[in-house]
């Protein structure tokens, strides 16, 4: 007596492939906004500063310290070679090593600090640990006296190997 009617589907739902397809939508717009928000978690901007109020007081620091520099009249050349950076330092400095910060534009799990050390009057050099391209900012003080700061951007003429950053 249970005969199947003709033309009618006997199959239950779950077997069926509408109900599928149509959850399978939701579902999909759950996903992508879950991977949306892990992208936008894990790759923050870093241009965008939590904590702008020291960094402003920080400002003022570094400016002071940018004055003395200027006051002492110190000036760099610095020079990339493949994975050496030398700096020609000329003013009154008597520390024999010295602080490179080298900060990518935009990346800042791509900055770097290279010791200097110094291999003649007013001339140090160090080892990079990763190649530098056009646009870093560079930041140089001294390690026994640091109340001086020399800062720039790296210019086609520092580097003698150019190579991708």
């Amino acid at each position: 007596m249970n005969k199947p009617i003709p033309g009618r589907d006997t199959k239950p739902w779950y077997r069926q492939f509408w109900p599928w397809f149509l959850m399978a939508l939701p579902a999909a717009v759950v996903v992508a906004g879950l991977l949306t928000a892990y992208i936008a978690h894990d790759h923050a901007d870093d241009l965008v500063v939590d904590d702008y109020y020291k960094d402003g007081l920080a400002i003022n620091q570094q400016l002071a310290k940018k004055q003395r520099a200027q006051e002492m009249g110190l000036s760099v050349q610095l020079r990339f070679n493949g994975n050496i950076v030398t700096a020609e330092l000329s003013g009154p400095v008597g520390d024999s090593a010295l602080n490179l910060l080298l900060s990518h534009p935009l990346e800042a799990d791509r900055d770097f600090t290279v010791p200097l050390v110094q291999i003649a009057p007013g001339s140090y050099r160090g080892s990079l640990e990763r190649q530098v391209s056009l646009h870093w900012h560079w930041t140089l003080q001294g390690l026994q006296r640091d109340d001086w700061r020399l800062d720039g951007e790296i210019q086609a003429a520092d580097i003698d190997n150019a190579a991708p950053g």
